[in-house]
């Protein structure tokens, strides 16, 4: 690296350009390469720092002539130019795995199939209020690696996929969070699903037992996987079940979160957020802020206000009586179980959308419980009339948002509620999953 200074990035989205800038500062030579096109704003921010980019192609030996690659995490290690770079021994890392290299803050990770979103967002709360100076990245909010360049905190608060923890490998957590693992984004991972597990445990790689692990002690994979890799580092489990010496459980109504013989008890009804899903998410958070020795009091205050996250169970607005939840973010199928899960309601189910393998049989039991009718929307929906035929009596095809809204209204009665939690990804009709929870808030206040 002494004597190469040329550093190629894969991608010109947020995790790209951030990536650029703080290699930029730092001295690189540097390329930017995106086989789709640039946003114009990005454009405009690589030409401000005199930064050369491309788009719309790969010219293969300008990247292959960098000592080092950035690359996205939306880029598959088994496109063409990724696989070329490796077999030429050239590392390809995470922007995250850069970015860490210029920054001794404080390291709060946090991984999981479902709910990293919320705690991430929960806990970076938590944090500010209590007046650290933190910084929330990953895949949330600005990249990290910007906010490395161009700003100085002391605490960083980061969301981590699996394809980024994948590019990472000197990286380490000073507090790491794995919420849940369950199948998802197998299509990555040679539809393997052990390899997305080892993929969400590189979070806790190169920590010591200086450093903790906050985990689900309810979720089977994580515990076998434990119990396999052995790590000799702090383990704090959270239950809903169990009750832990140091970490998080509940009993008789009440969140017990216990750390250093320091104890904060709250009411579950009292949090902001309610449902089985979201009381893990408190106590995740709760835990970390317990461990930076936050007080009582701001820990209460944030868990008992915090407003949530867009397209996780938010409400819209009621039509009729007919309550709207856009869930757009459920993805897989056990987010959309969490959501059903917390539905009070009888229940008018919009559904489907690029199918990554469901197995749908976990959501019968709830769907025979808790759904009046189901709103199919996708361009290919036979997997799910399969699944759920004879269980629920109505299942309808859709083809764009404002018909499967309009379905779902006139499916639905007084007191009654629509849910959009698709256990899909959204690409088949939709930019991504924040587009589909947009498009749905829309058609509702047009009905």
């Amino acid at each position: 690296m002494t004597e190469n200074k040329n550093i190629a990035i894969l991608g010109a989205g947020e995790s790209g350009v951030g990536s650029a800038v703080l290699a930029k500062a730092k001295g690189f030579k540097v390329f930017v390469s995106d086989f789709g096109n640039i946003a114009q704003k990005y454009k405009n921010e690589l030409n401000h720092h005199n930064i050369e980019w491309e788009e719309g192609t790969h010219t293969v030996s300008r990247i292959l002539d960098a000592a080092e690659i950035i690359k996205s995490p939306g880029i598959s290690e088994k496109v063409p130019i990724v696989k070329e770079a490796v077999e030429n021994g050239i590392p390809v890392i995470s922007e995250i795995e850069f970015a860490a290299r210029y920054t001794n803050a404080f390291m709060l990770c946090i991984t999981g199939s479902n709910g990293k979103t919320t705690t991430t967002l929960l806990t970076y709360e938590i944090l500010s209020k209590a007046g650290l100076n933190v910084g929330l990245a990953g895949n949330v909010g600005k990249s990290f690696a910007r906010q490395v360049a161009e700003e100085s905190f002391d605490y960083y608060v980061l969301e981590l996929s699996s394809f980024q923890l994948d590019g990472m490998f000197n990286f380490k957590a000073d507090i790491a969070v794995i919420m849940n693992i369950t199948p998802d984004h197998l299509d990555r991972y040679d539809y393997k699903f052990e390899k997305y597990i080892a993929s969400k445990f590189r979070i806790i790689q190169n920590m010591d037992r200086s450093r903790k692990l906050i985990f689900c002690n309810d979720d089977e994979v994580i515990i076998n996987k434990l119990k396999e890799v052995n790590p000799d580092i702090e383990l704090l489990p959270f239950s809903l079940s169990k009750k832990v010496q140091n970490g998080a459980y509940t009993e008789n109504d009440n969140m017990i979160v216990k750390y250093d013989n320091n104890e904060l008890i709250m009411d579950i009804r009292d949090l902001a957020l309610q449902g089985k899903h979201n009381t893990y998410n408190s106590m995740a958070a709760g835990i970390a802020a317990n461990v930076l020795k936050i007080k009582k009091d701001t820990i209460r205050e944030c868990l008992m206000n915090f407003k949530g996250v867009e397209h996780r169970l938010e409400p819209v607005i009621k039509v009729h009586k007919i309550e709207f939840i856009n869930d757009s973010k459920a993805t897989n199928i056990n987010s959309t179980w969490y959501a059903l899960e917390s539905m009070k309601k009888r229940t008018v189910w919009i559904v489907g959308g690029v199918d990554k393998g469901n197995d749908y049989d976990t959501l019968i039991p709830l769907v025979r419980e808790k759904v009046k009718a189901i709103v199919c929307l996708g361009k290919d929906n036979t997997r799910i009339h399969a699944a759920f035929k004879g269980i629920v009596n109505d299942i309808v095809d859709t083809t764009s948002m404002d018909e499967a809204v309009k379905a779902a209204y006139y499916l639905a009665s007084n007191e009654e509620v629509v849910l959009l939690s698709p256990a899909c990804a959204s690409f088949d009709l939709f930019n991504d999953y924040e587009d589909r929870g947009r498009q749905f808030k829309a058609a509702v206040r047009n009905l």
